[in-house]
């Protein structure tokens, strides 16, 4: 059974312990005997414990920095919202395909803002400009927030707010399991709780550190039953011995697992595997081991923005994954709604 997160090591910004926030995780961390230490910045952790990159590098996994963010202006974030909202930056999980490792580069260790109400005035600025249309907020783009949020509880302060908005709603993804004190939320229908899914293959060789498939299912079920709109990504496709019949059986166990309550407002998204050549140096240096593929020679080139193109499938084999995954969405869950395979 994988335990909830709880870091080995906290940093705290000083200006982090003038919000209420902040002194309520310092007093936490204190009461669970936690290493506690003092940095000028969230964004400057230079002394993390380890004789080598590697030692470093999983330290900084189990590492929780407690900061203020400054930079309130958001990312647009295509295609699943209008923008993301950055309550958190890194992960505590290991999943080797993940572009994180590249956006994050130096600094691996998992960030939570406290300055939660002042990020709250900034969605409601951009809600403003654009109401009366809806504002998709994005929780997750740079973090799995569910996955220290048994601790810090600014996702479900979240979920409340958005709950109580005329104009914004809410979305995230997880691949953890540890959901329980969001059921109560008040959510008003305004949240899409989303998990991220996988054939078992991908989830057993390459996401190390994050809940089980069943758990994953599990968890999904009892966020349907409180009433959250409930959403999949399946992400990333990846092309593996088998993979037919890997991806057939997550289908099959989905449609067996969920309640028909469960199914009544249903999304996917389908996202293909991708890496560029800076990942796959910092993959290649992070996860030694690992068994993922990534010979360029196998791929197709896309250009990307910012001018870092990425490697993704051939043009048949792409067109082969969106048939077969799409047919398996039409087959189990007819009423669901594919919002994009990419």
């Amino acid at each position: 059974m994988m335990k909830p997160f709880m870091p080995q090591l906290v940093y705290f910004e000083p200006k982090a312990l003038d919000y209420p926030l902040g002194k309520m995780l310092k007093e936490k961390f204190e009461k669970e005997n936690i290493e506690i230490r003092l940095t000028t910045s969230h964004n400057q952790v230079r002394d993390l414990p380890g004789d080598n990159h590697f030692q470093k590098y999983r330290v900084a996994k189990s590492t929780l920095v407690v900061g203020v963010r400054k930079t309130l202006k958001f990312d647009t974030s295509k295609p699943s919202a209008e923008y993301a909202i950055p309550f958190a930056t890194g992960c505590m999980g290991h999943c080797h395909y993940c572009y994180l490792q590249t956006t994050m580069g130096s600094k691996p260790y998992i960030r939570t803002y406290v300055n939660t109400d002042e990020i709250f005035e900034a969605a409601q600025n951009y809600m403003d400009e654009r109401a009366p249309e809806i504002t998709r907020f994005e929780a997750s783009c740079t973090s799995d927030i569910v996955g220290i949020d048994h601790i810090t509880h600014t996702l479900k302060k979240a979920i409340e707010y958005f709950g109580d908005s005329k104009y914004g709603n809410l979305r995230f993804v997880t691949k953890f399991h540890h959901i329980d004190h969001l059921l109560d939320a008040k959510h008003n229908g305004r949240t899409r709780f989303r998990f991220s899914m996988n054939a078992d293959y991908v989830i057993k060789n390459f996401e190390p550190g994050t809940s089980p498939f069943a758990k994953r299912i599990e968890a999904a079920g009892k966020v349907a039953g409180a009433g959250y709109p409930l959403g999949f990504i399946i992400a990333p496709i990846y092309l593996h011995e088998g993979w037919q019949e890997g991806y057939k059986d997550l289908f099959e166990r989905l449609e067996g697992e969920l309640s028909s309550e469960a199914k009544k407002d249903l999304t996917f998204e389908l996202i293909q595997h991708r890496f560029t050549k800076p990942a796959k140096r910092v993959i290649e240096k992070n996860y030694p081991m690992t068994k993922l593929e990534l010979d360029e020679e196998k791929r197709r080139y896309k250009w990307g923005r910012y001018g870092i193109g990425k490697y993704i499938y051939p043009k048949d084999e792409e067109k082969e994954m969106k048939d077969v995954l799409g047919g398996y969405i039409e087959k189990y869950f007819p009423k669901a709604k594919l919002e994009y395979f990419t």
